[in-house]
C-alpha cells in the first residue's frame, strides 16, 4: 500500500551529460564509451532510488537525450536533419523540431536492450516511461500525415509494439507520458484517449498515463502563472480519462494550484500516481510535507489506489537536490503506511 515511484527521468552525471539541462549533448563521442557510461548511470539512478525507499523504480532515463526524442531517433519516416522551428504545447514555446516525411515505420526493437540490463540490476518492480501518442505529435512537424489524429494512431500503433516487447523483456509498469494533454483540452476525450487505448491494447503490465505542468524551467513557470488561482485543466480531461483503458493516472499535486477534489473525477476506476514532490524547487521537502500531500489525496480516494510520485521528471534539478527529494518521497510515505 503506499507504494512510490516516480514521473522518469533523474538528473544525468556530468560524465554522462552536461548536468542540469535539457536535451544535453552526451560527453562521450566514442560508441563503446557512452554506452558504458550510460550503463553506469542506470546503476547508480536505481541504486539512488532503492536507498530512498522508492518501491516502484525506473532508469532515470539515463539512455535518452530527451524524453520525446529518445524513441524517435529509431522510427522510419522521420528526417531528423530537417529540423522545423515549431511552437509546441499550444505555441508555449518554440523549438526545432524533426520533420515526418513519409509513413511511420518501427522496423525493430527500440528500447528492450535497455529494458533488458535495468531489469537485471534491481529486484524491486520496474516502470518505463515513453512519450504518449499526443505528445509526440505535438513535438514534431509534419509534411506526410497532414491530419493529428491520423499521425497520433500511427504512433499509438508503433508504441503498442514496442511496448509488448517491452513486457517480454521484464517491465511491471510502462507509462506514457501526455503533458500535451493539459493543453489540449477539447482534443482529449476524442483523439487522445483513443490514441492512447490503442497503445495499451493488450498489454500484460500495469499502464499508466503522466499529466503534469512540465519541468522547472522559465517557459513552464511562465504559462502556469497565467493559469489564475485554481488550476483547473485535469477537470476537463479526467472524466474521459476515469473511462480509458488506462490503469493509473499520473497528476501533478505539491506545490501547484491544482485542487485534491479532482481526484474524485476518476470515480475510484484508477490508480492515481499523487505528485508529492515538487520538481521546481532547489529544497527537498520534509518527510511529513510529502505525507501532508498523501493525507490529504486519502480524503478523496482509497489509500489502496494511491501511489505517491513526483509531480514531474527531475533531469533539471542538481544531482543532490534529487537525492533529497527522493529520500523525502519515501520518507513521507512510510509515515503515512504506518499510520495505517
Amino acid at each position: 500500500m503506499l507504494k512510490t515511484t516516480i514521473t522518469g527521468s533523474l538528473p544525468k552525471p556530468a560524465w554522462l551529460a552536461e548536468p542540469e539541462t535539457l536535451w544535453a549533448p552526451w560527453a562521450a563521442d566514442d560508441p563503446a564509451r557512452l554506452e558504458e557510461a550510460k550503463h553506469d548511470a542506470v546503476r547508480l539512478a536505481i541504486r539512488d532510488q532503492e536507498e530512498a525507499g522508492i518501491d516502484i523504480v525506473t532508469d532515470g532515463e539515463q539512455s535518452r537525450q530527451h524524453f520525446v526524442h529518445g524513441i524517435l531517433e529509431k522510427i522510419e519516416g522521420i528526417d531528423f536533419e530537417k529540423k522545423t522551428r515549431i511552437g509546441i504545447r499550444d505555441d508555449r514555446y518554440d523549438a526545432d523540431c524533426p520533420t515526418v516525411v513519409s509513413e511511420l515505420k518501427r522496423s525493430g526493437p527500440i528500447h528492450a536492450e535497455e529494458v533488458a540490463f535495468a531489469r537485471a540490476q534491481t529486484d524491486h518492480a520496474l516502470k518505463f516511461t515513453m512519450p504518449g501518442p499526443m505528445t509526440i505529435v505535438d513535438t514534431l512537424a509534419d509534411e506526410h500525415y497532414g491530419d493529428r489524429p491520423k499521425m497520433a494512431m500511427a504512433f499509438a500503433e508503433i508504441l503498442n509494439q514496442e511496448a509488448r516487447e517491452l513486457v517480454a523483456a521484464g517491465v511491471d509498469n510502462i507509462q506514457f507520458d501526455e503533458p500535451a494533454f493539459n493543453v489540449y483540452l477539447d482534443a482529449v476525450p476524442t483523439w487522445g484517449v483513443e490514441a492512447l487505448n490503442r497503445a495499451v491494447e493488450g498489454l500484460d503490465c500495469t499502464t499508466a498515463v503522466h499529466i503534469c505542468y512540465g519541468y522547472g524551467i522559465e517557459a513552464n513557470l511562465q504559462w502556469k502563472a497565467t493559469l489564475g488561482d485554481v488550476w483547473d485543466q485535469y477537470e476537463a480531461i479526467l472524466p474521459a480519462l476515469s473511462e480509458s483503458d488506462i490503469d493509473q493516472v499520473s497528476l501533478e499535486f505539491a506545490g501547484s494550484r491544482v485542487p485534491l477534489e479532482v481526484i474524485r473525477l476518476l470515480d475510484g476506476k484508477k490508480d492515481v500516481l499523487v505528485g508529492a514532490i515538487d520538481v521546481t524547487t532547489l529544497t527537498a521537502e520534509a518527510p511529513e510535507e510529502v505525507a501532508q500531500v498523501i493525507r490529504a489525496a486519502m480524503e478523496f480516494t482509497s489509500p489502496e489506489r494511491i501511489f505517491p510520485c513526483t509531480n514531474c521528471g527531475m533531469v533539471p534539478l542538481p544531482r543532490a537536490v534529487s537525492r533529497g527529494k527522493l529520500k523525502a518521497l519515501g520518507a513521507g510515505a512510510a509515515l503515512v503506511r504506518a499510520e495505517l
